[in-house]
């Protein structure tokens, strides 16, 4: 795949529960998402994953027959690495320190504490 690994934030008015129900059937049976956030009350979506940004806009907007609007695009410069060059890569960084938390959240609804927040304080 030629495209980069990005965010993207998009607008979309999700009135009831079957239109949020409907929208999130349609991202997960996109393949080249892989992440996604839905904000009902603030009528925003936002998907992450390996993908042109007004191609997955465009099928968004089909799908659902609705108005769609791109707010923000984030590309990722670490994401476009082939598999091939990413041991040679990793041979010769030094050591660094691991962090708890990933690059990108995962699926996560309003009221739900994202996985990688701790709710203990680990020492």
């Amino acid at each position: 795949m030629t495209e980069k690994y990005c965010c993207m934030i998009l607008r979309i008015n999700v009135d009831c529960n079957a239109c949020c129900r409907k929208l999130r059937r349609i991202i997960l049976r996109m393949k080249e998402i892989e992440t996604h956030l839905i904000e009902k009350q603030q009528r925003r979506v936002c998907v992450c994953g390996r993908f042109d940004p007004a191609e997955v806009a465009i099928k968004i907007r089909k799908k659902m027959n609705r108005r769609v609007e791109i707010l923000e695009v984030q590309d990722f410069e670490g994401g476009g690495e082939d598999e091939n060059e990413q041991p040679e890569k990793a041979e010769r960084a030094e050591p660094t320190e691991r962090t708890d938390r990933p690059r990108v959240p995962m699926v996560v609804y309003p009221g739900q504490i994202p996985s990688y927040y701790s709710t203990m304080h680990v020492a």
